[in-house]
């Protein structure tokens, strides 16, 4: 991959985004011949995508940036299926009411991170429902149903892997993967789309939609695959105690964003930075390459950088001023995680550890109560001598209580 000739393959390659492609050499002279179309698919399963979903992204965000028109599609027809890969049980099916309201949730991150419009290079969103939902059965199956076999079905992973953890996999489910590759074949023809891109758990449903446009029109098209994004100690990007880290504002809180990026593993900048943020490689090498206390400067840089890039600079800059004020100064910045209480609630007294459970700093009591007994838990920058201490109106400081879990999960405790 040392000879490519295309800068959206150089930065991919540079910036390790690839996992797998399907014939590197001629999808390289295509896109030096000039601007070509590709696309990654996003299933509206909830009203906003997490972080794990960034590094597609990311690449959507980097063709455009190479002068390519990215396609944004949404699975208003395949979110009433749910696909399979990399699950254990079926997903719960959702009502069409609920699929539109996640698609509007979902587009508000494109928006910040892709610029639409009708330009040759300027990205559009389409939603696979306009031909899935208009199938009629029993033509589909004569038309599509011929080129796939249950033998070959039966070798991807997303079908394997739930067969050998006997877990049922749905006859509906089943037909996730062939609506997929309908989908590619739908977008070659419609938007001329020569490129899908996708996590490598989707690399069978990729070449599935190759090869079934290349049986019923003769177009050659392209796949690539992002390798699994983990962290330094194998977990899974984006799980965290407290859950996904979303990308959308109503979900997640722009300061939370901005200190899950801070958080990041020493070991684990240098990768951060080149896949999730526009930094040129000359400043990703020097940042990763700081030792001691300076890593810290890298991961606030890492995390203004991926906060502006999905939240908006004003957003960085407020979660940064926040964190100092908290870390630093010892104080209760205006943008620490606020939960609302009822002012009758502090006048009657509130258990701390209920207090704690209330403002998402612990799962459980007896998580809170270990948190106490290991000296975790702060009130107000003070350490919680017990877990039958009871906070009252006495314990609000300019109107709020300050609760720390920890060095770094902060929250405040205001009533109405």
């Amino acid at each position: 991959m040392t000879n490519l000739k295309s800068e959206f393959l150089q930065v991919l390659t540079e910036r390790d985004f690839i996992h797998q492609a399907t014939d590197l050499e001629a999808l390289d002279a295509k896109m030096s011949e000039g601007p070509i179309s590709a696309y990654i698919g996003f299933d509206c399963t909830a009203p906003s995508l997490h972080v794990g979903s960034l590094v597609q992204i990311m690449m959507l965000r980097w063709l455009q940036k190479t002068g390519h028109k990215p396609i944004v599609l949404m699975g208003g027809g395949t979110s009433k299926i749910g696909d399979p890969s990399g699950r254990d049980e079926s997903r719960q099916l959702m009502t069409n009411e609920i699929i539109d309201d996640n698609m509007r949730g979902i587009r508000t991150i494109f928006d910040q991170l892709l610029t639409f419009g009708d330009g040759d290079t300027d990205a559009i969103m389409v939603n696979n429902g306009e031909w899935l939902d208009n199938l009629q059965y029993i033509p589909f199956l004569r038309d599509i149903g011929p080129h796939f076999t249950i033998n070959r079905m039966m070798t991807f992973d997303s079908v394997k892997l739930r067969l050998d953890r006997e877990q049922p996999l749905t006859f509906l489910e089943f037909n996730y993967m062939i609506l997929q590759a309908y989908d590619f074949m739908e977008l070659a023809g419609r938007h001329d789309c020569a490129l899908q891109m996708g996590g490598s758990d989707q690399w069978g449903n990729i070449v599935n939609g190759m090869e079934l446009a290349r049986r019923k029109t003769g177009k050659q098209l392209f796949g690539l695959t992002t390798p699994l994004i983990t962290t330094a100690d194998g977990k899974k990007m984006g799980k965290t105690a407290s859950g996904a880290v979303w990308l959308n504002d109503a979900q997640l809180p722009a300061y939370d964003f901005w200190q899950f990026w801070r958080n990041t593993q020493d070991a684990d900048v240098g990768k951060f930075l080149r896949l999730f943020t526009d930094l040129p490689m000359d400043e990703v090498r020097r940042l990763e390459a700081l030792g001691g206390a300076e890593i810290n400067d890298a991961k606030v840089i890492l995390a203004n950088e991926a906060t502006k890039l999905c939240r908006g600079e004003e957003a960085a800059k407020s979660a940064e001023a926040t964190a100092r004020e908290t870390f630093i100064k010892g104080g209760a910045g205006a943008d620490l995680p606020t939960v609302e209480v009822a002012a009758s609630t502090l006048e009657a007294g509130i258990n701390v550890v209920d207090l704690f459970i209330e403002a998402g700093l612990g799962s459980s009591k007896g998580e809170v109560r270990r948190l106490i007994k290991q000296g975790g838990a702060k009130l107000n920058d003070q350490k919680v001598e017990g877990e039958e201490t009871i906070v009252t109106a006495a314990d609000l400081a300019n109107g709020q209580v300050k609760l720390s879990a920890g060095k770094k999960r902060h929250a405040l405790v205001r009533t109405n």
